[in-house]
């Protein structure tokens, strides 16, 4: 429809502006209307996959959608609040009868701040490990808040540690909501504390 045209055609311009655009999301999958609109969707604007929020009673409908269109779905853990998946362990379990397609997108923040470890869920579920959106975090409850990687208390080195030590090849996004209206100098500090702590690794 006219819709997924405009998509396509805007897909285009961001590829030739040379940038990677692999996937969409946090996309709310709660009926089979909007599971069969996300892959449309997805399928028109090019993407290999979908960050998603899949209710559990859609799932074998979505793993039906993953096996027809080859487009993964990474399901996106939201931490305190979230009674669906708060943290990847309960997602994999839900899912882990499903086509290996259908993974997690592992907030790390998210998780740390229902109190578990990020490093240790990420090795637990290195599996099904898609996608991550990276994070730190201020306190490990559920009144922590975003902050530029290395000023919080996650271990960022050790979970790029863990990430090199599973082999994962898939993406790490930088999610950054701290100063909504600024946030470059922030996502900056982030991308360069990242970049010098993977060269430490080397």
């Amino acid at each position: 429809d006219a819709e997924l045209s405009v998509i396509a055609k805007t897909a285009k311009k961001v590829r030739d502006a040379g940038l990677l655009l692999y996937g969409g999301g946090v996309i709310q999958l709660r009926n089979e209307k909007e599971v069969n609109r996300a892959f449309e969707y997805a399928k028109a604007a090019g993407m290999i996959r979908i960050i998603g929020v899949p209710a559990p009673n859609m799932l074998p409908l979505v793993n039906d959608r993953v096996q027809q269109y080859d487009i993964e779905v990474c399901i996106h853990n939201h931490g305190p609040g979230d009674d669906t998946y708060p943290t990847p362990d309960v997602a994999y379990e839900r899912i882990k009868k499903y086509d290996q397609r259908i993974g997690l997108c592992h907030d790390v923040g998210h998780t740390m701040r229902v109190g578990k470890d990020p490093i240790a869920l990420s090795e637990q579920c290195a599996d099904r490990l898609l996608d991550v959106h990276i994070k730190d975090v201020t306190e490990a409850t559920g009144k922590g808040k975003c902050t530029a990687c290395g000023r919080g208390v996650i271990d960022v080195p050790k979970l790029l540690q863990t990430f090199i030590k599973i082999d994962y090849k898939g993406f790490v996004s930088f999610e950054y909501e701290a100063h909504g209206k600024d946030p470059l100098p922030g996502l900056a500090e982030s991308v360069g504390y990242v970049r010098g702590a993977l060269d430490a690794l080397q």
